[in-house]
C-alpha cells in the first residue's frame, strides 16, 4: 500500500491522539488509518446498503 506524508495542524494532531489512545493504538498513523477505514465503512454501507471488508485480500481466486 502506497505511504502518504499528512501535515497536521496541532488540532489535528489533537484528535488524532485521543483517537489513537480510546482505539488503544501505537501511533498517530494507525489512528488516521482507522479513522479513514471507519469513514469508508459508512460511505460503503450507504451507498451498498451492506458492510464490506476493508481489507488487503490475497490469494488466488478459486
Amino acid at each position: 500500500m502506497p505511504e502518504i506524508t499528512l501535515e497536521l495542524t496541532d488540532q489535528q494532531a489533537e484528535l488524532l491522539d485521543t483517537i489513537r489512545k480510546q482505539q488503544g493504538l501505537e501511533t498517530i498513523d494507525q489512528a488516521a488509518e482507522w479513522l479513514i477505514k471507519q469513514r469508508m465503512r459508512g460511505a460503503s454501507l450507504k451507498l451498498t446498503g451492506r458492510n464490506r471488508a476493508l481489507h488487503a485480500v490475497g490469494g488466488p481466486r478459486k
